[in-house]
């Protein structure tokens, strides 16, 4: 029998009500319990000053390497190479592509992967790179619905798009597709907000502060609201930096918010939704291939190149993590009781994956992620260039998969010592 100790470090298990200096003790990669008894020859790993938390859970990653081109990430790179057992990839496959991420994705990986399928036929191509490709006719409702009840292993919901440069183009009709893909298969639908597609060269009139209002009437109980702390318009916040009211209604009815972190982060932005007491559910990273500066696939062409998307929240970085913007909430004034849900406990209800994932019950499989939680000085920087100031810093140290160690050695993980940002 193998048997792995975590000894020493602060467990945080927010289903079980756990944080305690503990010993977590592993056999056979399925948890026995905190402060167990266990055998002399058991491998014991000295996690004192760590937090040792349920696998974490990105629930919203862009992985779908070559089929998307240069958008798509390595799995496990930014999976258990970054401390992450699990990742959600958002709109990546669709009904299409669905048979290819499952067979050359989700099954090598040793990151245990999950979607949220496009609502689109063509799904993420080049992150969506070609507006015209995701018109009302580029969506097949029948089409998707069955590639979602067909693998229900691997598909966990929709995502589909709510921004003001579809809007100019095509008003509601895609939301309101997505939206009956969604009551059709039973499931949730990701909703990202804040402007995606420049604007067309005749642009219906849209004000961007009624897309948020509009499509609040076509959300159900779990739909997901993506990137609230947006600096685009139509999002959370409108063009005279009120949050729209209505975000309150939909939220007592069981709508989620997700950080949906990336390149659309903005700490102003964060501070007034945050000052209006509403919290996000859940902490996706957003990583993809045109905000972590990564080499693209081999022949991958460049043809997408924004200096914005190459900024990143960390000064002098280019590269950040799930870990990363836990710090960002924690700078933020977030407690970690507050954080650590978002990326265990609360993502793996969004995924209907409660009982299985995101805690460390005994009996559960170990998934597990171990952080280092340093104190010191940093500035932290959003991609408008707004700093703030953060005392503690989260980075991975390892993370067990089903009880199989992985290391965090993630090229795309910051590196600092403290102090070193503060210029």
């Amino acid at each position: 029998m193998s048997t792995t100790v975590l000894k020493g470090g602060r467990v945080v298990d927010p289903v079980t009500g756990t944080d305690e200096q503990a010993d977590l003790v592993i056999q056979n990669g399925i948890v026995t319990g905190l402060n167990a008894p266990y055998a002399s020859d058991a491998e014991v790993i000295d996690c004192t000053g760590n937090l040792v938390l349920p696998g974490m859970i990105d629930t919203h990653a862009h992985i779908y390497r070559y089929v998307t081109g240069r958008f798509g990430l390595d799995p496990d790179m930014v999976g258990v190479r970054s401390g992450v057992t699990t990742l959600v990839d958002q709109g990546g496959p669709s009904c299409m592509t669905l048979p290819g991420f499952r067979h050359f994705i989700a099954e090598p990986a040793k990151t245990r992967v999950l979607a949220f399928i496009s609502a689109y036929l063509v799904g993420g191509l080049e992150g969506h790179y070609y507006p015209q490709l995701y018109q009302p006719e580029c969506l097949d409702i029948d089409a998707t619905a069955k590639a979602v009840d067909a693998n229900p292993d691997l598909v966990k919901g929709i995502k589909a798009h709510a921004e003001l440069g579809g809007f100019q183009r095509w008003g509601m009709d895609v939301i309101k597709l997505a939206a009956q893909i969604g009551r059709q298969s039973r499931m949730p639908v990701y909703l990202h907000f804040g402007q995606l597609w420049p604007s067309p060269e005749d642009p219906m009139d849209i004000d961007p502060d009624t897309i948020f209002p509009s499509v609040l009437e076509l959300v159900k109980p779990g739909d997901v609201l993506a990137h609230p702390f947006t600096r685009h318009p139509g999002g959370f916040v409108d063009k005279h930096g009120k949050v729209h009211e209505l975000i309150r209604d939909v939220i007592e009815k069981g709508v989620k918010i997700d950080v949906g972190h990336g390149s659309h982060f903005s700490f102003d932005v964060a501070r007034k939704v945050l000052d209006a007491g509403i919290v996000p559910n859940t902490l996706g990273a957003d990583m993809h291939g045109y905000n972590t500066r990564i080499a693209p696939p081999p022949g991958t062409p460049d043809i997408h190149s924004d200096p914005e998307e190459g900024d990143h929240m960390f000064a002098g970085a280019v590269r950040f993590s799930l870990t990363s913007a836990m710090t960002s909430m924690l700078a933020l004034g977030l407690t970690l009781d507050q954080v650590v849900p978002m990326v265990t406990s609360n993502a793996a209800a969004l995924l209907g994956m409660a009982d299985e994932i995101g805690h460390l019950k005994p009996g559960a499989v170990a998934d597990v992620s171990v952080l280092n939680d340093e104190r010191g000085q940093w500035t932290l920087r959003d991609n408008e260039g707004h700093r703030v100031s953060a005392e503690r810093m989260l980075t991975p140290r390892f993370c067990l998969r089903a009880g199989e160690r992985f290391d965090a050695d993630a090229p795309t993980l910051p590196q600092f010592t403290p102090a070193q940002a503060s210029a």
